[in-house]
C-alpha cells in the first residue's frame, strides 16, 4: 500500500532522539547528572550570554556558545567519581561533526570514552562505559563558520557501588513509618508505603489535621542491616528545604549521615555512606505553609533483604517494526473494527457541548478514511439517550470518541496516525493517549497524558502536542505548538510521538516540535509517569474550556478524517 510504504520510509530518513540506542550497562541510571552542576568551558562567544552553565541549567531555551574556532570543550565537574554511562548532546544549529566526549579523575589527564568524526548535530544521545569525577565535551570540527552551541549537556551516570557490592534498590515495597499521613479528599490514603511502591503517581503526605508542623519524619525497614550508598527523593510541592537522612540499628537511636538546610525540591540524589537497618528523612524545615509529601523515597546501597522490583519495560529495539494498525479500508459506512476500538458514550470532559454515540458518528468513507463527524442535532436531545454520568437525555450536538482500553496498549514504541482534522471556532479534533491505569483507580492528571495532535477551529493554523502528569497539567503541562501558515484542516498531516525509557519526541509532517527529557521533568516539575501502558483515544469535541463554543460562523457537519493509525516498536 503506497501511504505504508511511505511511513516507512520516513523510520530511516528521520533522526530520532529517543530511540533506542546501544545497550548500556544493566545499571545505567536516568537521572541527568550535570544538571546544575559546576560547568567550566575554553570559551564564550564574544560579548554573549551564552555561558557554559546555560547548557547544564535544564532550561532548553537557554545554551552555550564558544568562540568562533576549533577545538573547544564544556567540562562538568560531577563532585565525586562516578560510573558514567552516557550522555545526551542537545546541540544548537552550530553543532561540531567531530568530537570527544572524555572522564577523568583530576581535570587535567582524559580518557576518550566517545569519539566520533561524523556528528549529525540534533539532539546526539550516546552510550559509553567511564569512570571519573570530570566529563569533558572536546569538539576538533565545527559544522559551521561560527562555534559550538549546546542547548543541554545531560550526563547519565551508573549505580555501581565501589568495590564490595553492587548497588541495588533495597527500599522497594518495604515496611515504612512516618510522624502523620494524609488522608482525606485532597489525598487520599496518603500513606509511607505510598513513597516506596516505585509508582510515581502516588505520595506521601503528612496529615492535614496534625502534621503540618516541623519536624516531621518518614523511615523505612529495609530488613536487615545495610550499607546505604545512595538516597533518592522526588518531591511535591510541600517539600522541605531542611531535612537529614539518618541511619539506624534499633529505629529508635539515629545517627544523621547526610544533612540539607537548601533542599530545591523536585528529584534530588545524595551519595551517602551508612550503616543500619532503618533509614529516616527526618524534615525539619517546611518550604511553605502545608506539610510535606514525597512521591518517591529510594534508598540504594547493599545488604538489607531487598524485595526485587517490577521488571521494566524494554526500550525499543532498531530497526522498529509495524506491531499494530488500522488502515480503516472498508467499504463506505463500516463501523470501527470492535477488535480494536471501542467508543466512549456519553459527554465528554471539559465542559464540552457534543453528545459521543455508540459509534453512529463515526464510519469509514470508503476512501481509506475513518470519519469522526460531529454534528449539530436539529431537535435537540433526539440522538442523545439518557447521560448515565450526567443524568441529562439532551443535547445539541453530537460526535464520535474511539479509545483502544481493553483492546490494545503499549509501554513505548513510535506511535503516529494521518489525519486530517475538523475546523472553524468550537471544534477540537484530538489524537491522545492515555495511562491505562485511569481505569484501575489512578485519577487524571497522575494517571498521565500525551496529546500527539490538539486542534483548535478558533486557530487553525497551529497544532499542539503536550504531556500532562501529576504536578504539570492543563494550563501546566509541557509541550510546543507548530505554526504551519496555512489551516491544518486543509490536508492531511503527520502527528507522531517516539517514546521510550528517556523521553519522548514530538512532531508533525516530520518536523520535531519538542523533545521531553524525562530527567529535566524529574528535576524540574515533578514525577515522570510515562513509564507503563497507554492506549490511544480519537474523537471530534465540540466545545469546551479551551476552544470555546460554536458560534454563527461554525459550520456543520464537520468531519475528523483518520486515514491511519499505526504503532512501531
Amino acid at each position: 500500500m503506497k501511504r505504508l510504504i511511505t511511513s516507512l520510509a520516513l523510520l530511516g530518513a528521520l533522526v530520532v532522539p529517543v530511540t533506542a540506542q546501544p545497550a548500556r550497562a544493566a545499571e545505567c541510571g536516568t537521572a541527568n547528572a550535570a544538571l546544575n552542576a559546576p560547568v567550566t568551558a575554553s570559551s564564550v562567544e564574544t560579548g554573549s550570554p551564552f555561558t557554559a552553565a546555560s547548557a547544564v541549567d535544564g532550561n532548553a531555551g537557554t545554551r552555550w556558545s564558544s568562540a568562533f574556532s576549533d577545538p573547544q570543550w564544556l567540562r562538568v565537574d560531577l563532585g565525586a567519581s562516578r560510573e558514567v554511562c552516557g550522555a545526551t548532546l542537545t546541540w544548537e544549529a552550530a553543532h561540531a561533526t567531530a568530537f570527544q566526549l572524555q572522564t577523568s579523575a583530576d581535570g587535567t589527564a582524559w580518557t576518550t570514552v566517545y569519539q566520533t568524526t561524523t556528528g549529525t548535530g540534533g539532539v546526539q544521545d550516546v552510550a559509553f562505559t567511564g569512570t571519573g569525577r570530570y566529563v569533558r565535551l572536546h569538539t576538533t570540527a565545527r559544522a559551521t563558520q561560527y562555534g559550538v552551541s549546546l542547548w543541554e549537556f545531560a550526563i547519565r551516570t551508573g549505580t555501581g557501588n565501589p568495590p564490595g557490592g553492587s548497588e541495588r534498590l533495597l527500599s522497594y515495597d518495604k515496611p515504612a513509618t512516618a510522624s502523620s499521613f494524609q488522608d482525606d479528599g485532597a489525598c487520599p490514603g496518603c500513606t509511607p508505603a505510598k513513597a516506596l511502591d516505585l509508582n510515581p503517581a502516588t505520595r506521601w503526605a503528612t496529615s492535614a489535621t496534625t502534621g503540618w508542623v516541623d519536624p516531621g519524619w518518614i523511615s523505612v525497614d529495609l530488613g536487615a542491616t545495610a550499607q546505604v550508598s545512595k538516597v533518592v527523593l522526588q518531591w511535591d510541592p510541600a517539600f522541605a528545604t531542611g531535612f537529614e537522612i539518618q541511619t539506624s540499628a534499633t529505629g529508635s537511636s539515629w545517627t544523621t549521615i547526610h544533612a540539607v538546610t537548601n533542599g530545591t525540591g523536585f528529584k534530588q540524589t545524595f551519595t551517602v555512606s551508612g550503616t543500619g537497618r532503618y533509614v529516616r528523612v527526618n524534615l525539619t524545615k517546611r518550604s511553605g505553609q502545608y506539610g510535606y509529601s514525597l512521591w518517591e523515597f529510594q534508598v540504594y546501597g547493599t545488604g538489607g533483604n531487598p524485595t526485587p522490583p517490577p521488571a521494566q519495560a524494554p526500550d525499543p529495539g532498531a530497526p522498529l517494526r509495524l506491531v499494530w494498525s488500522d488502515e480503516f479500508n472498508t467499504p463506505a459506512g463500516t463501523k470501527p473494527d470492535a477488535g480494536k476500538w471501542r467508543p466512549e458514550v456519553g459527554t465528554g470532559q471539559n465542559a464540552e457541548l457534543q453528545y459521543y454515540t455508540d459509534n453512529d458518528n463515526a464510519f469509514t468513507d470508503g476512501a481509506g478514511n475513518m470519519v469522526l463527524e460531529a454534528r449539530r442535532q436539529v431537535t435537540p436531545g433526539s440522538a442523545c439517550p439518557v447521560d448515565p454520568v450526567s443524568g441529562s437525555g439532551t443535547c445539541q450536538y453530537t460526535s464520535a470518541r474511539l479509545i483502544t482500553e481493553g483492546r490494545a496498549s503499549w509501554t513505548y514504541g513510535r506511535i503516529e496516525a494521518n489525519i486530517k482534522v475538523s475546523g472553524t471556532k468550537g471544534l477540537w479534533p484530538a489524537f491522545w493517549m492515555l495511562g491505562n491505569d485511569i481505569f484501575q483507580g489512578t485519577p487524571w492528571p497522575a494517571s498521565g497524558e500525551i496529546d500527539i495532535m490538539e486542534h483548535l477551529g478558533r486557530e487553525p493554523n497551529t497544532a499542539y502536542q503536550t504531556i500532562h502528569g501529576p504536578a504539570y497539567y492543563g494550563g501546566g503541562g509541557i509541550g510546543n505548538v507548530r505554526d504551519i501558515g496555512r489551516d491544518y484542516r486543509d490536508a492531511f498531516h503527520l502527528f507522531r510521538v517516539d517514546w521510550n525509557s528517556r523521553g519522548i519526541m514530538f512532531s508533525i509532517d516530520g518536523v520535531t516540535v519538542i523533545t521531553i527529557d524525562k530527567a529535566t521533568v524529574e528535576a524540574t516539575r515533578g514525577p515522570w509517569v510515562f513509564d507503563k501502558p497507554f492506549f490511544i483515544l480519537l474523537n471530534n469535541a465540540v466545545g469546551g474550556d479551551w476552544p470555546g463554543p460554536p458560534d454563527a460562523t461554525t459550520v456543520f457537519p464537520q468531519r475528523m478524517l483518520v486515514d491511519y493509525v499505526r504503532v512501531y516498536q
